[in-house]
């Protein structure tokens, strides 16, 4: 059985909109996987993303990364974020506003490092015609793709995202969910992704770890922790083909009838609800609303 890549037993003081609480986790990760980190807003996601970052001096207990000690407070040993190859992309992206894509990419390359990770990053990322342009004049989804090459460019072990997604439009957001999946894959990476979104929970994650009060409350498989309660699911609308409606649900395409042929097609790209039954799927008229 292959070794985890970390494990790690952290505790650290916590104070939340309401009470003082203590951060107390006993985590495992496995190489590969994309662990999703849910839970209320204050119930320490963040925090734990900073602790395994090294970014919490302060937080007591272990981290272990394969056979490297990243943190043992009863020895004293701290290795610094730096040295702990490591990337974090939060939710406001930290970009240099007066630096242009390429020179914010260039900002994190390790000194001595090859500048050809510059270019192959850019062209797999589709920025190479963004390089030459501000942060400003990005769109969200933009500088959040140069976010997320900025924190590859160290190739990172693990790879930590603070709710990345959170501030995009909802169709936005459902691209770059499957983005952030094929960043995954493509780079082979070990992943820790915080949000609240069910769906984006059920697309991309392999486990799932519920907070409460910075203990974990719950864990296990996304479908067996969110379930779908309903048969309606939310999904893109795509146009139409041979009579039949298309719409992408998280990476796939569905073929949808439409119960109304009077009713227009809802625009490319809307969002639409689809029923699920045993006659088929089927747009809803009223679109969910």
């Amino acid at each position: 059985m292959a070794q985890p890549l970390i494990q790690a037993e952290v505790a650290l003081l916590l104070k939340g909109k309401k009470s003082v609480f203590n951060l107390e986790i006993a985590l495992t990760i496995e190489p590969g996987e994309l662990l999703v980190v849910t839970g209320e807003s204050g119930s320490g996601k963040t925090t734990l993303l900073r602790v395994l970052a090294g970014l919490e001096k302060k937080a007591r207990g272990c981290i272990f990364s394969g056979t490297s000690i990243w943190q043992d407070s009863s020895k004293k040993i701290f290795v610094p974020p730096q040295k702990r190859k490591v990337g974090l992309v939060f939710q406001q992206y930290a970009l240099f506003p007066n630096m242009t894509v390429r020179e914010n990419l260039l900002y994190a390359l390790p000194k001595g490092g090859s500048k050809k990770i510059i270019t192959e990053l850019m062209e797999v990322k589709g920025l190479t015609e963004l390089a030459d342009n501000y942060p400003p004049q990005l769109s969200g989804g933009q500088q959040q793709r140069v976010a997320l090459a900025r924190a590859l460019i160290q190739k990172p072990s693990l790879l930590l995202l603070d709710e990345p997604l959170s501030a995009l439009d909802f169709t936005m957001r459902s691209r770059l969910q499957t983005f952030l999946l094929d960043i995954h894959r493509q780079n082979q990476l070990t992943t820790v992704l915080v949000t609240h979104n069910e769906d984006e929970i059920r697309q991309l994650a392999n486990r799932v770890i519920c907070l409460k009060d910075g203990k974990i409350s719950a864990e296990g498989i996304p479908n067996a922790l969110f379930p779908i309660k309903q048969s309606t699911l939310k999904g893109l609308w795509m146009g139409m083909e041979k009579n039949r409606g298309k719409v992408k649900i998280g990476e796939n395409e569905v073929s949808v009838s439409l119960l109304d042929h009077h009713f227009a097609s809802p625009l490319l790209g809307e969002e639409v609800w689809i029923d699920f039954g045993a006659e088929g799927a089927f747009l809803q008229k009223n679109k969910g609303q």
